[in-house]
């Protein structure tokens, strides 16, 4: 392994050549069109948001694309925020608001209600229409009720 590493300050040079302006070509890479729409955790119980997504090279005011992000591991919706905005730079996002997510894969049921009380409460007919096309197989369910699900949850 630190024989690999050595080496690489010799092929370096020559595979990545000093004269080019590698930010400046990823940034040329990142475009709305290679992004995901919806990324969220494989299983559980989590918060999310809805966000528009800007590319400033094809229209300030309109937004190419609405994603929809939620993560285990954040614990709180503008964690979230934070965290896609920095992976999606030199893209401008806005969060729409958000909510939680119930995903179950076993019985394939995804639960999607609450609201955050940071960015207010997400769109969730928009957010199950964006669900349901990355989990066509899925039975999509929404609710407008606080944090908690009912105990009559789909996904339990």
């Amino acid at each position: 392994m630190i024989k690999s590493i050595r080496c690489l300050k010799y092929i370096a040079p020559a595979i990545f050549p000093k004269n080019i302006a590698y930010p400046i070509y990823i940034r040329k890479m990142a475009s709305a069109a290679n992004v995901p729409v919806v990324d969220i955790d494989p299983e559980g119980v989590f918060k999310y948001i809805l966000i528009n997504l800007y590319d400033k090279n094809l229209s300030e005011s309109e937004p190419q694309k609405v994603l929809v992000r939620g993560y285990k591991r954040c614990n709180y919706h503008s964690d979230i925020f934070d965290e896609v905005q920095a992976k999606l730079s030199p893209l401008d996002c806005e969060p729409l608001g958000g909510g939680r997510i119930s995903h179950d894969p076993e019985n394939k049921k995804i639960h999607i209600y609450g609201y955050s009380q940071g960015y207010g409460k997400a769109d969730h007919e928009i957010t199950a229409k964006l669900v349901k096309e990355a989990y066509p197989a899925y039975t999509i369910s929404i609710s407008d009720e606080g944090l908690q699900p009912s105990s009559e949850c789909p996904c339990k």
